[in-house]
């Protein structure tokens, strides 16, 4: 039983820029993330919570799994600009989505998720339509047990879609996990490539390289260039933060389900950016690279 639900959460990863990519065997997360943005006065913080509830159904290993998260991102905005940056300040998404797995047989099982995220600086008393972003993604998951390995290997190939990305398709997904030795383990695909020491039950420390970001949409559209070009028709209508980040992480099983973990490093790209309403890039915030921490507590099932 604790095997299936293993299998089941890797169905249940969200994100605000990136769609979902199944690297997570969390039910449920609650983390602080602070990136302080170098050379200048500006400073990114996060607050994000979700809870996934597996829910068995009749049928030969079938789930249903419903999720919702919420994210509030406050950007301390300090730079001087021509433009006011009142209403960039703070920006939230509430996600709500469902997803399906059932076994196809001893060796694969197929999953399929859909979600909707309204995610907004939330300027004004009403939802626009813009506020709102739509998901979906199907996954193919092999499991395969082997004597010479703590627990059996897993292989996640996958397309996911997303209105955020720009591209009227879906994107290829791929996630491959191992624990090779008592001590290591190695996941490889994106967003997150790790390498993973274990000292023993209660404590592990990893390397790794992930990405990260957000994405939200901007109420009151406005004009980056106000002085120069008074006549745009090109308008700031949302604005993204896109990361690669690197580093090292810490975590400590206070119980069987139960960590805490925390997270440091340094960003290999860092991007902020007003975009068109073609998520075109109309205007950089920020995009030199700086120092990062995130912490938090989470209720895992593996």
């Amino acid at each position: 039983m604790m095997k299936t639900f293993k299998i089941i959460a890797f169905l249940m990863l969200g994100a605000v820029t990136f769609p979902a990519t199944s690297q997570t065997t969390d039910l449920a997360r609650i983390e602080y993330t602070y990136f302080p943005q170098s050379d200048s006065d500006n400073s990114f913080r996060r607050f994000r919570t979700f809870v996934n509830l597996p829910i068995k159904l009749n049928g030969k290993g079938a789930y249903l799994i419903p999720g919702v998260e919420y994210r509030n991102v406050n950007f301390k905005y300090k730079n001087s600009e021509a433009f006011t940056t009142n209403n960039l300040d703070r920006f939230q998404s509430f996600t709500g989505k469902i997803g399906y797995t059932f076994k196809m047989n001893e060796l694969w099982r197929f999953g399929a998720e859909t979600g909707v995220k309204i995610a907004s600086n939330f300027a004004t008393s009403e939802l626009v339509k813009d506020d709102f972003i739509y998901t979906g993604s199907v996954y193919f998951i092999k499991i395969k047990e082997d004597e010479r390995y703590i627990e059996p290997w897993r292989l996640i190939l996958g397309l996911s879609y997303s209105t955020t990305t720009g591209f009227p398709f879906p994107l290829p997904v791929i996630n491959y996990y191992k624990r090779f030795d008592e001590n290591w383990s190695y996941g490889l695909g994106i967003p997150k490539t790790n390498l993973k020491y274990y000292f023993n039950n209660k404590h592990e420390v990893q390397g790794f390289v992930t990405l990260d970001g957000f994405f939200a949409n901007i109420q009151q559209n406005f004009n980056p260039y106000p002085q120069t070009n008074p006549g745009a028709n090109r308008l700031a209508e949302s604005m993204s933060m896109t990361i690669v980040l690197s580093g090292l992480g810490y975590q400590y099983n206070i119980t069987d389900n139960i960590a805490f973990y925390t997270y440091a490093g340094y960003t290999v790209m860092n991007d902020i950016r007003l975009r068109d309403k073609d998520r075109e890039d109309l205007y950089t915030i920020d995009e030199n690279n700086t120092f990062y921490a995130r912490g938090g507590l989470k209720f895992s099932i593996l």
